[in-house]
C-alpha cells in the first residue's frame, strides 16, 4: 500500500520486473485516492496509446518529450483536477 498521495504520476511504460501497464492496473486496484498516470514511452503508435488508456492511465506523452507539450499536459490536467474539486 503506498504512503503517499501523489498528484500526478509520469509512468514509464518499459520497466524491469514489472511494466508500467501492469503496476497502473494495479495502482487503479489498490488505491483509494486515484492520482492522474501519465504514460511515458519511446512506443508512439495508435495501438500503444490506447494500450496505455485501456491499462488505466489517464493520458500518453511519447519520448523524446517536448516541454511545451508536457507542460500543456500538466496544465490541462490541473484545470481538470480543480474543476472537480471545486465545481
Amino acid at each position: 500500500m503506498v504512503q503517499n498521495k501523489f498528484d500526478v504520476i509520469f509512468m514509464d511504460v518499459q520497466m524491469p520486473e514489472i511494466d508500467g501497464l501492469e503496476t497502473t492496473r494495479i495502482l487503479r486496484r489498490q488505491q483509494e485516492f486515484q492520482p492522474v498516470i501519465i504514460a511515458m514511452t519511446a512506443n508512439a503508435t495508435r495501438e500503444d496509446q490506447e494500450e496505455c488508456i485501456a491499462a488505466g492511465m489517464d493520458d500518453y506523452i511519447s519520448k523524446p518529450i517536448q516541454l511545451n507539450r508536457l507542460v500543456a499536459m500538466i496544465e490541462n490536467w490541473a484545470r481538470q483536477r480543480q474543476g472537480a474539486v471545486v465545481g
